[in-house]
């Protein structure tokens, strides 16, 4: 069978030859660009990384990159970036951690003295920067900018009208063209990174895409507001879901039946070792919500559901079907309550596993490349009986993961000793 075949039957609980392989088809089960880097020397692909997602600084996955690695998914990625800067094919050179790469060129910087380099909204730089990359590290943190919230005057929807908003024709094209391409001219299945209904991420909560951002943008002030606020949170989420599902009609009408998955969401529900919320106030705020999302796109299209959620989140899987997500990543073994064989045996019936491949925190990064292939070869014999599985790490591959660990991951997916 090809790639899209393999996929297709795997995400509807068919048993495959082997499990499909994913990197880089969305942004959470991508690849940090210092790290594929790394990878391409060793694989002698003699190209400079492209990054078209700056706030990870993740790697773009190309052909080349896919055909090494027996990848048998592509992402469909909007052309805006964590920044709002756009993606138009076109780059710029940016040496990173002493790598010549490419970034888009759109994308605008400036470099303090002490080496922490700061990114900023739609790349303007007569505006406050929104993201800072501290001198050595590998990723970039997002800045508060915006004014203190005045509790006795509260405007959810006001606050956030900027950043969930109706897709322009633009968008909508440069999608298409994605799915048209990846449908008529490959064999690789294909899932649209979306997350356009990612009620509360926090990912998105400083607005750094925003020239400036309004409304409750602190992590802490947010949660907080669950309680003390409630009627601010479900107002925004109304909001957001009318316009996820807004969105929603114009998607189908631009890939119909070309994509097999849609990225949903890409809040995360859980810490190490337990939900960052009560089950209570999930199942009271977020589930109806997500509910009528999912509802929408199983009445009127083909596609499965992807929900991305790190974490202890074993006790709401079972809202998470009930609500109608399809697949969950990224299946996170070793937090709290995850074991791989518990999580296969009471839900693999009912939802998808995507990713949990192995340990990005510990085993990826830190073991030998056989402990690396015994672990994952074990998830795959885990998660792949009876279908239900999509190969992946746990998150994306870190930047410290070595060549010769990465390509033993991979080598334990393709039935290859």
């Amino acid at each position: 069978m090809n790639s899209r075949e393999r996929f297709i039957k795997a995400i509807n609980h068919i048993e495959t030859d082997r499990p499909p392989i994913d990197l880089g088809a969305t942004a959470v089960t991508g690849i940090s660009a210092y790290a594929l880097h790394q990878l391409r020397q060793k694989l002698g692909i003699q190209k400079p990384v492209k990054i078209d997602e700056p706030f990870q600084i993740l790697g773009k996955v190309e052909e080349e990159d896919r055909q090494a690695l027996g990848v048998d998914i592509m992402g469909i990625f909007d052309r805006n970036t964590f920044f709002g800067n756009r993606n138009n094919g076109r780059y710029q050179p940016w040496n990173f951690r002493g790598i010549d790469m490419l970034i888009g060129e759109e994308f605008r910087y400036t470099t303090d003295e002490a080496g922490h380099t700061y990114a900023y909204p739609q790349g303007n730089l007569n505006t406050a920067p929104s993201g800072k990359l501290p001198a050595g590290g590998f990723y970039f943190d997002g800045l508060l900018r915006s004014e203190p919230v005045d509790e006795d005057n509260l405007t959810p929807v006001e606050d956030f009208r900027e950043q969930f908003c109706v897709m322009n024709e633009d968008d909508l094209l440069y999608i298409q063209k994605q799915a048209d391409d990846i449908f008529h001219n490959t064999e690789y299945g294909s899932i649209l990174a979306w997350s356009g209904a990612a009620l509360g991420d926090v990912a998105l909560l400083p607005g750094t895409g925003l020239l400036n951002p309004t409304g409750v943008r602190d992590i802490e002030e947010w949660y907080m507001f669950h309680l003390l606020h409630p009627e601010y949170i479900t107002e925004l989420f109304d909001y957001h879901t009318e316009i996820a599902i807004e969105n929603l009609k114009l998607l189908k009408e631009a890939v119909g039946d070309k994509i097999q998955a849609i990225v949903v969401s890409g809040t995360d529900f859980g810490t190490q070792i337990d939900t960052i919320i009560s089950t209570e106030l999930f199942r009271e705020i977020y589930k109806p919500r997500y509910k009528k999302v999912n509802d929408w796109i199983h009445q009127n299209t083909s596609w499965k559901t992807f929900f991305h959620s790190c974490g202890a989140v074993r006790k709401i899987i079972p809202d998470f079907i009930e609500m109608g997500v399809d697949i969950l990543n990224p299946v996170q073994c070793s937090a709290t309550g995850m074991d791989a064989k518990e999580l296969k045996k009471e839900f693999g019936k009912d939802i998808v596993f995507w990713g949990g491949g192995i340990n990005t925190q510990k085993t990826l990064p830190f073991g030998t490349p056989e402990e690396v292939y015994a672990e994952a070869k074990e998830r795959v014999e885990i998660f792949s009986k009876g279908g239900g599985y999509v190969f992946n790490a746990i998150h994306n591959i870190q930047a410290n993961s070595t060549p010769e660990n990465v390509l033993a991951f991979f080598r334990a997916a393709q039935n290859r000793d």
